[in-house]
Protein backbone atom coordinates (compact mmCIF):
# COMPACT_ATOMS: atom_id res chain seq x y z
CA UNK A 1 0.00 0.00 0.00
CA UNK A 2 1.88 3.04 -0.94
CA UNK A 3 1.81 5.79 1.12
CA UNK A 4 -0.92 8.93 1.52
CA UNK A 5 1.55 11.83 2.32
CA UNK A 6 5.47 12.72 2.92
CA UNK A 7 4.70 11.92 6.59
CA UNK A 8 3.50 8.69 6.57
CA UNK A 9 6.56 7.74 4.26
CA UNK A 10 8.82 8.95 6.53
CA UNK A 11 6.85 7.25 9.44
CA UNK A 12 7.61 4.35 7.15
CA UNK A 13 11.15 5.04 7.42
CA UNK A 14 11.66 5.55 10.69
CA UNK A 15 9.79 2.08 11.12
CA UNK A 16 11.33 0.14 8.84
CA UNK A 17 14.81 1.08 10.16
CA UNK A 18 13.98 0.24 13.44
CA UNK A 19 13.15 -3.39 11.62
CA UNK A 20 16.16 -3.74 9.97
CA UNK A 21 17.56 -3.14 13.04
CA UNK A 22 19.56 0.39 12.08
CA UNK A 23 17.60 2.30 14.60
CA UNK A 24 16.46 1.13 17.97
CA UNK A 25 12.80 0.71 18.65
CA UNK A 26 12.37 2.40 21.47
CA UNK A 27 13.32 5.65 19.64
CA UNK A 28 10.01 5.07 17.50
CA UNK A 29 7.16 7.21 18.43
CA UNK A 30 3.64 7.66 17.64
CA UNK A 31 2.84 6.82 14.07
CA UNK A 32 6.18 4.90 13.23
CA UNK A 33 5.78 2.99 16.49
CA UNK A 34 1.89 1.68 15.10
CA UNK A 35 3.43 1.14 11.85
CA UNK A 36 6.85 -1.12 13.37
CA UNK A 37 3.77 -3.14 15.57
CA UNK A 38 1.60 -3.69 13.00
CA UNK A 39 3.14 -4.08 9.54
CA UNK A 40 5.87 -6.22 8.21
CA UNK A 41 8.98 -5.41 6.57
CA UNK A 42 7.84 -5.76 2.55
CA UNK A 43 4.72 -3.65 3.69
CA UNK A 44 7.02 -0.70 5.59
CA UNK A 45 9.31 -1.21 2.50
CA UNK A 46 6.74 -0.21 0.26
CA UNK A 47 5.02 1.96 1.50
CA UNK A 48 7.98 3.95 2.71
CA UNK A 49 10.00 3.68 -1.41
CA UNK A 50 6.93 5.05 -2.40
CA UNK A 51 7.26 7.97 -4.69
CA UNK A 52 7.50 11.85 -3.27
CA UNK A 53 5.86 13.41 -5.78
CA UNK A 54 2.39 15.10 -5.70
CA UNK A 55 2.46 13.81 -2.32
CA UNK A 56 1.01 16.24 0.64
CA UNK A 57 2.94 17.17 3.46
CA UNK A 58 0.48 15.36 5.83
CA UNK A 59 -2.53 14.40 4.82
CA UNK A 60 -5.89 15.70 5.24
CA UNK A 61 -9.58 14.11 6.47
CA UNK A 62 -12.00 15.02 4.19
CA UNK A 63 -14.62 17.72 4.79
CA UNK A 64 -18.30 17.76 3.82
CA UNK A 65 -19.14 21.06 2.97
CA UNK A 66 -22.74 21.10 3.07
Amino acid sequence: MPAKSQAQQKAAGAALSAKKGDTKVRDLKGASKSMYDSMSKPELEEMAHTSRGGKPQHKHASRSHH
